[in-house]
């Protein structure tokens, strides 16, 4: 590297100055200067809502998370479901249930306050090095070594380092931890990650413009789409599964997933356990919530998980009020009410319930359920 880790670090902050991006939980150097400082619940909420998920779509659940519960304690005190029902298509859905157990932590140990350290943020639920680092130094001017996806990008770039990721990280960390910048730690970590997102980006970088140009490894040699190095990843496995769409005047059966593994505690459709190899339709129907005339739709529910494609065959069927009973449905069923606070203490205690059809969306079901509801009505 030719040029001073001092000069590099006044170039990326005058171009955040002037070209950094204006998001919802941010503050600019402007609104600093004003006197403003950071909130560290909404800082909190956005870094793990971004967490595998991009800007665009994680905004308008950070406004629904805010509106719905202003503070760290509201969340806390709200019932699980309905922060699973507002995380509902937002996926990693970990995230939803250790962010309900984190608010829980600082309501019950800290008063509803952060902690105001790196150190002490990590010992909380659901919070891993950088979301710690991130808000030590976002909204407590904290020194921290902030990486994220973005920031490897640009160092293994600058650096032109030849490990491949994941094998790299520790490297990558450690080369970026001699430009963070301790003077405006906040400040620079954003930079920094808007500098990968909007020029170091994945494909067809915008080196042209880019402020680190001049000091950049891979640029000299032209080859910065090579960086990071990454293993070739294995082709996705496919696994196969049945799903039922039992119909009752308006309402639908929909039951409660357990509590770990995949889609926790999210709500489902009834269905079968998921396979390496698909079955025929007799042991499909076998895990079919009641005997009946199951009608199998013609195309199958495709949705891709991180680590395996999913093929759900989809089957329909009517059930009327006057034949249904609960020995039938192997007594999983609870009546379903619209009053949605009742609606959210029936969904915790019952492991299946009636939901109207016209409001699945009070319900935490997941991009995968909406998907399978969107081709059993038709739509």
């Amino acid at each position: 590297m030719t040029r001073n880790v001092e000069n590099m670090r006044a170039e990326l902050l005058g171009w955040y100055d002037k070209d950094g991006r204006s998001l919802p939980w941010r503050l600019r150097p402007e609104d600093k200067a004003a006197g403003a400082s950071a909130d560290p619940y909404a800082v909190w909420l956005s870094e793990i809502m971004l967490q595998q998920t991009t800007v665009p779509h994680a905004a308008p659940y950070w406004e629904k998370f805010l509106a719905a519960f202003p503070t760290v304690t509201e969340l806390a005190n709200a019932p699980r479901d309905q922060v699973l029902s507002l995380w509902a298509g937002l996926g990693y859905y970990a995230r939803a249930r250790n962010l309900h157990k984190c608010a829980a932590v600082l309501r019950d140990q800290y008063g509803g306050i952060f902690p105001q350290s790196e150190a002490a943020l990590l010992t909380l639920p659901g919070i891993g090095p950088y979301t710690a680092a991130a808000i030590a130094a976002i909204c407590f001017d904290e020194p921290t070594n902030i990486v994220d996806g973005n920031v490897e990008r640009v160092i293994s770039r600058i650096f032109a380092v030849q490990n491949p990721l994941p094998k790299a990280k520790g490297e990558l960390r450690d080369f970026a931890a001699k430009l963070a910048d301790p003077k405006r730690p906040g400040d620079y970590g954003q930079a920094l990650m808007d500098l990968g997102a909007t020029i170091c980006t994945p494909k067809n970088p915008k080196c042209e413009i880019c402020v680190w140009q001049k000091c950049c490894a891979a640029f000299k040699v032209d080859n910065p789409q090579d960086y990071p190095k990454k293993i070739k990843k294995k082709k996705l496995a496919t696994r196969y599964g049945a799903i039922f769409w039992l119909e009752r005047e308006g309402s639908v059966l929909i039951r409660q997933r357990l509590e770990t593994g995949l889609l926790g505690a999210m709500m489902e459709f009834p269905g079968s356990e998921w396979g390496d190899k698909p079955k025929n339709e007799d042991e499909w129907l076998r895990a079919a919530p009641a005997p009946r005339n199951w009608e199998r739709l013609e195309a199958p529910v495709l949705h891709i998980f991180t680590h395996f494609k999913l093929e759900l065959s989809v089957y329909r069927a009517h059930i009327s009020m006057d034949e249904v009973s609960a020995d039938e449905l192997g007594n999983i069923c609870a009546p379903q009410t619209r009053s949605a606070q009742t609606r959210n203490t029936q969904a915790s205690r019952a492991q299946a319930i009636w939901a109207d059809i016209d409001d699945l969306s009070a319900h935490a079901l997941p991009s995968l359920m909406m998907k399978v509801a969107k081709l059993a009505r038709g739509l």
